[in-house]
């Protein structure tokens, strides 16, 4: 007889739940969130487990990780595309636990990609740098705003990030805003070198495998980026066709249409917003280096708003992106913005 877990993943506890092959329940327990807990709880079955399905929270590392050098067979379940029935009047998180196992038994179960543990520290370290880098933009954002208010000159970032006390007096003669500004230059600086700091350490521990090298390639998309799709994209072959990476990448419309009519909206965070920066980032670089690419650029936001028509072209990257990596091609301008 087989038997199947699910457990129902907290930020301080876990339900779990295991089934056989009839649906009968042959253990519910709520632990701690402790390995040596679920453990204990699991070696409790005498009958051989035949998968385990963990909820995809933001806490699942130290759990899949750790049954998986148990021996146990992980399955990290995509909790967005699970199905409850919806007239359920009732549930709980042991009703929970039992439908993953339940899913698991019937082989329904939609599952999502268990990244290598060995990597996933060297991208967990550039998603850091991600937000340091969002940081230092809203620094800069409001150090331009201050000056442009008080100065009635505008200033591009290049020079904001090069500021230093004397300029800012020079340039402001208010104590209090002085003060203000020179706050955010700090942390400015700051920021900066900590991004310095994890971008050398990212590059001493990794290099570009073979496959996505020839992303450089591409105007636009330098080691970091291309760096940040190989570290997020993973294994390519886990994707069957391009319309599924460019969905993956948040390249992709989110809504129903019916008789030409939108009808609704599905999940639009659904998808990795890693790869959706970076593919949107290499998108305004190349306007800047690539001519066909700014007049794509320039076309499409003539008919839409700039915004629309830049992830037109990330969405064009992407797909030129998954073909580059899973043919091992080299970038071909003319065939990426063939009418």
């Amino acid at each position: 007889m087989k038997t199947y877990c699910g457990i129902d993943l907290h930020s301080n506890n876990s339900v779990m739940v295991v089934i056989d092959d009839s649906d009968t329940i042959l253990l519910e327990r709520k632990l701690s969130n402790e390995l040596g807990a679920v453990l204990d709880a699991l070696s409790s079955i005498r009958e051989p487990i035949s998968g385990i399905a963990v909820e995809s929270t933001y806490n699942w590392y130290w759990l899949v990780d750790g049954l998986q050098e148990a021996g146990y067979t992980l399955h990290l379940v995509n909790t967005a595309a699970v199905k409850q029935y919806d007239g359920l009047k009732y549930s709980d998180d042991k009703y929970d636990a039992f439908h993953l196992a339940h899913l698991l038994r019937l082989g329904i179960l939609p599952t999502g990609y268990i990244y290598p543990k060995k990597e996933r520290a060297v991208r967990d370290l550039l998603r850091k740098r991600l937000q340091l880098v969002q940081q230092r933009t809203t620094h800069v954002l409001s150090i331009q705003n201050q000056l442009t208010r008080n100065t009635g000159r505008q200033y591009k970032a290049n020079k904001i990030k090069k500021l230093t006390t004397s300029v800012v007096k020079r340039l402001i003669k208010d104590d209090n805003i002085q003060i203000a500004i020179l706050s955010n230059v700090t942390i400015l600086n700051v920021l900066s070198a900590q991004i310095k700091v994890i971008e050398k350490r990212v590059l001493q521990q990794i290099e570009l495998k073979p496959e996505f090298q020839k992303l450089q390639q591409i105007p636009g998309i330098g080691i970091i980026i291309a760096m940040t799709i190989m570290l997020e994209t993973g294994d390519i072959n886990r994707f069957e066709k391009v319309g599924n990476y460019s969905s993956y990448c948040r390249c992709v419309n989110s809504k129903r249409l019916s008789n030409g009519k939108q009808k609704g909206q599905g999940n639009r965070k659904s998808g990795n917003k890693y790869l959706s920066w970076a593919y949107m980032e290499a998108a305004n670089f190349a306007i800047r280096f690539n001519e066909k690419a700014k007049q794509f650029y320039q076309k499409k936001a003539a008919k839409t708003k700039r915004v629309v028509a830049l992830k037109a072209l990330s969405h064009k990257l992407a797909r030129a992106c998954y073909h580059m990596i899973k043919n091992n091609e080299d970038f071909d301008n003319q065939r990426l913005f063939a009418n």
